[in-house]
């Protein structure tokens, strides 16, 4: 129980076919096993994008947040009233509250902000749980594709404090400093880059998919998490010539059956330590969301963007 009121309305992105209107709409209702939290920040993703046109209008679009919990789970999971937390959610994060899983929900340590916070759940854990794909990592040689991007900058700083000699490969227009995150050479094209990779994470598609798998290593492996170009790879039996050992692992943060509470608390342990820093190429009020989406569409935005949501309900 809560022990100041709530109310009974809230402000609240909802989905349209045009993309985010912000509207007044009912305080949502938690599941038992779900816990209300009033967020304080949350971030979007590339593949969030896309589902204005797909979904029917008036459903509630977010899944990275962060803020406190102002109403614990009816069933005595998760954190207590007031803790400051992180959550990946299904939906409904792009609000001034909302209910999520307690089993989705990471305490933040002292000293991490909650925009930091707001950008692990879907990029964070998509780094984390890809290089995981590699095993070992230190003294490896791993390629990020896609490296000034959300899951990028942050697979960048997690491979190499694993260890790993990290080649970063990003577009000519980002201007985003990847050495300083810790990658040990960094490219504009596949073939600026030199010998084979043990671990690749390939997020762009097309041509350059079908180049970073003529980089991996005979017995590599190469995670498949996106295609960012929108372009179709041109893929075959010989394309694996003369690797016939070589796997290649489709990824979705969604199916991967590991912990989100625990693998959150790392993210978040990390920041903490200093191990790993969010790129926050935006910060902005929440009102400014669709100025937000337009520069991730774009292309224009590094690593991640932070709304921070008012207080007026």
């Amino acid at each position: 129980m809560t022990t100041t009121p709530l109310p009974d309305t809230m402000r609240a992105y909802v989905g349209t076919p045009d993309g985010p209107r912000l509207r007044t709409v009912p305080l949502p209702e938690p599941a038992p096993d779900e816990a209300l939290v009033r967020v304080e920040a949350f971030s979007v993703n590339r593949g969030e994008l896309r589902l204005f046109a797909k979904r029917a209008e008036g459903w509630r679009p977010g899944q990275d947040l962060a803020g406190h919990i102002v109403r614990e789970a009816a069933d005595g999971s998760g954190p207590a009233l007031g803790t400051r937390v992180a959550a990946m959610a299904d939906f409904g994060g792009w609000a001034q509250y909302t209910a999520v899983p307690t089993h989705r929900i990471a305490h933040i340590p002292d000293g991490v902000e909650a925009k930091s916070a707001a950008t692990l759940g879907v990029a964070g854990l998509t780094a984390l749980r890809a290089l995981r794909r590699g095993g070992p990592l230190l003294g490896r040689r791993v390629l990020i594709t896609g490296a000034s991007g959300g899951v990028g900058s942050f697979a960048v700083q997690l491979a190499a404090a694993e260890g790993a000699e990290v080649t970063a490969l990003t577009g000519t227009h980002r201007t985003l400093d990847l050495k300083a995150l810790g990658a040990t050479h960094t490219v504009t094209s596949l073939a600026q880059a030199e010998g084979d990779f043990d671990l690749i994470l390939e997020s762009v598609g097309g041509e350059v998919l079908v180049a970073a798998l003529k980089r991996l290593a005979p017995l590599g492996n190469l995670v498949l998490l996106g295609t960012s170009s929108g372009r179709t790879a041109a893929l075959s039996i010989a394309s694996f010539v003369p690797h016939a050992h070589q796997t290649l692992h489709p990824f979705w943060v969604f199916g991967s059956g590991e912990s989100v509470t625990e693998d959150l608390t790392l993210l978040l342990r990390t920041i903490k330590n200093g191990q790993m820093t969010p790129v926050l190429g935006h910060t902005e009020p929440w009102e400014r969301l669709p100025e937000v989406m337009t520069a991730l569409r774009e292309r224009r935005l590094s690593g991640k963007a932070a709304l921070l949501v008012d207080s007026a309900v």
